[in-house]
């Protein structure tokens, strides 16, 4: 399918490559790994012929399609979601502007028009539609985005949009470069699985360590200007360049033993005449011999001792019947939440559920319409969302901001939490104001760790880390005596540090008492209904009357007409009606909100199970549902309250025993 022989190539005195041979077939997935700077975006560029190699050959079969997915701002016009999603070749984008443009002037008579709706037929385009509906759906684009204009949207949705277009169209070899960045997870999960079925190659970059694990049979890693191969998933990479480094440094150490060998006979020989040409015979072995590199040093992790925030109080936040919306709409209405000290807890949810938003009214960022947010005793709150870099100085270089900290660290501990954030050597007197987007994030995290808050609300920290930087946060972390709350769609991530989770749909809140397995585990129990109570049979408290003479017994009411006891028969009836009518109704409301826990727990396994995100849009629909479910039960509890207190209203007293 792709042969690339003998690649080199070198930007100024630095080499990338150096003589890089490599191939895919039909059906792999690969995975391109490497530290940052290695070269792997400019291996990609290489592939997709926007950079010319030095030397050596990228070889292509015909008739093979590529697709590409950049990791930043890929372009976007005037065309709908939708017609994006389609536009998979441009011709298909040629005819559908014409199409557009016929239909938006009303001038769809014309020969031009009807030309390209018949060419846009032969294609097959007219088929495209539903397929990328589905996969819209998948990646969790509402039926009312489709024909909005991709550009209003924000920039995490048109790179979504464009990863429709590539699903639609679907090459032969499937190029991403950090696919991941944008999706949720549950966006995250419909497109795993729908990658896993996937028919043509993949060829990633990713810092995603669970997603790789799920996905690639193959790692391809940069190192020493050399592309290296290995067989099996991320983890299997791990280990099997573990066991390879021993070798090569076994290997290296016995061949520098043979040389030092060598090289001592040689000197202390080469000036007797008897051993002169015996000395100068080893020296020549030693120039024969093809010597090894020295190893790298194996990976290390950074260990880096963070300072720790001022003790909170144990109580560190309340919500209290907290209303928040959007001027019409409505995200949360009447929710309460108590966080306690040292809870390290992360928000999951569908898309659009409200966690960035929750974030922001923990974090203050956004005010309140009604209810209480209290902080508790000593809390210090920081707040970091994706764009951590909107607060730094554009004239102070790297090293001077995060030195700008109220408690700055020493220089030289400054220097190394940079360089774990990939601020390395000459990058620390950068000025803030050429940072890139990505820069400026690690850089805003970096103050953040410096001196942190005692309640620390973090969205996505991952973005734009490399795995070594997201082990270096995962440390800081862990170290991290304050309590945490944070949103993240990577799996690895969450698991090394979440040990509570808060499931966010809805407008509700549902908090599990355990690490992110045991919410996929439980998140399926769904909420047993306590506290409902049958009608009760009550029994008539009234004197029994002398059937035969219609007088009261002994201390009881006096002698009642036939035509009272006609109208008291008649009252008892219908209030017996009417209660069994109330009765009735308490009981078809609890039957029907059995039925909605019941579906919502279906639901729920549903979307645990893998197979549910290979079907298009499935996910969605089922989230959807989920929505509804839980809008429905809110409903039928309100009825449900009014229906028993109606029932109460109808029951008689339960008699008053005297002593």
């Amino acid at each position: 399918m792709l042969t690339l022989s003998e690649i080199s190539k070198s930007f100024g005195a630095r080499t990338l490559f150096e003589d890089v041979s490599l191939s895919i077939t039909t059906g792999e997935r690969i995975a391109l790994v490497g530290p940052n700077g290695a070269g792997k975006t400019t291996l990609f560029s290489i592939i997709l012929r926007e950079t010319e190699p030095d030397s050596g050959t990228v070889v292509l079969d015909r008739h093979t399609t590529l697709g590409y997915l950049p990791q930043e701002t890929a372009a976007s016009g005037d065309e709908t979601v939708l017609q994006l999603a389609t536009a998979i070749t441009p011709e298909h984008t040629r005819l559908q502007k014409i199409l557009a443009d016929g239909e938006r002037t009303g001038r769809t008579e014309t020969e031009e028009y009807h030309e390209a709706q018949g060419k846009f037929a032969e294609l097959g385009a007219f088929q495209l539609e539903p397929k990328a509906k589905r996969i819209l759906s998948g990646l969790a684009f509402r039926e009312s985005d489709f024909d909005r204009p991709a550009k209003t949207m924000s920039g995490g949705w048109i790179m979504r949009a464009h990863l429709a277009r590539l699903l639609v169209m679907e090459p032969d070899l499937l190029m991403l470069d950090e696919p991941t960045n944008h999706l949720d997870l549950e966006s995250l999960g419909w497109f795993q699985n729908y990658l896993e079925h996937y028919p043509g190659a993949i060829l990633m970059i990713s810092h995603d360590r669970a997603f790789l694990n799920a996905l690639v049979d193959h790692i391809f890693e940069i190192r020493n200007k050399q592309v290296h191969r290995y067989r099996g998933n991320y983890d299997a990479y791990v280990e099997q360049r573990k066991a390879r480094q021993e070798q090569h440094l076994a290997a290296y150490k016995n061949q520098q033993a043979e040389i030092a060998k060598l090289q001592e006979f040689a000197d202390r020989f080469r000036a007797k005449a008897s051993k002169a040409s015996q000395a100068q015979s080893k020296l020549k072995q030693i120039e024969r011999m093809e010597k090894l590199e020295a190893p790298e040093s194996a990976d290390k992790k950074i260990h880096i001792k963070f300072p720790q925030p001022a003790r909170s109080g144990q109580r560190v936040m309340t919500l209290n019947k907290v209303h928040f919306a959007y001027d019409t709409l409505k995200i949360y209405q009447g929710i309460d939440l108590e966080i306690e000290k040292g809870q390290r807890t992360v928000l999951v949810g569908p898309n659009g559920a409200g966690k960035s938003t929750l974030l922001k009214i923990l974090g203050g960022v956004l005010t309140i319409q009604q209810g209480e947010r209290k902080e508790g005793l000593n809390c210090e709150v920081g707040y970091s969302s994706q764009n951590r870099g909107d607060m730094l100085n554009p004239n102070r270089t790297v090293l001077q901001e995060a030195l700008s900290v109220p408690n700055p660290l020493p220089e030289v501990t400054t220097r190394t939490i940079l360089g774990s954030f990939l601020f390395q050597g000459d990058d620390a007197f950068k000025k803030c104001g050429v940072l890139s987007g990505g820069e400026k994030t690690r850089l805003g995290l970096v103050k953040l760790l410096i001196n942190p808050p005692n309640l620390l609300l973090m969205d996505e920290p991952t973005t734009h880390l490399d795995m070594a930087s997201i082990d270096a946060l995962i440390e800081a972390l862990k170290q991290y005596q304050g309590t945490l709350i944070f949103i993240s769609h990577d799996v690895y991530f969450i698991r090394a540090l979440a040990t509570t989770v808060l499931h966010i749909s809805a407008g509700n809140l549902t908090p599990y008492a355990g690490d992110y397995d045991y919410y996929l585990e439980k998140s399926g129990a769904g909420s047993a209904r306590q506290g409902l109570v049958a009608g009760e049979q009550l029994t008539d408290s009234r004197p029994k009357e002398n059937a035969a003479t219609g007088a009261s017994k002994p201390g009881g009411s006096p002698v009642k007409t036939k035509e009272q006891k006609r109208k008291e028969a008649e009252e008892r009836q219908a209030l017996s009606a009417a209660r069994k009518k109330a009765q009735a109704r308490v009981e078809e409301i609890e039957r029907e909100i059995a039925k909605l826990e019941q579906r919502h727990k279906e639901i729920v396994e549903l979307l645990e199970h893998p197979e549910t995100y290979a079907a298009g849009g499935e996910a969605v629909k089922l989230n959807r549902e989920l929505i509804d479910n839980a809008a429905r039960q809110e409903e039928l509890n309100e009825a449900w309250e009014d229906a028993t207190a109606d029932l109460t209203t109808l029951s008689p007293a339960e008699p008053t025993l005297k002593t």
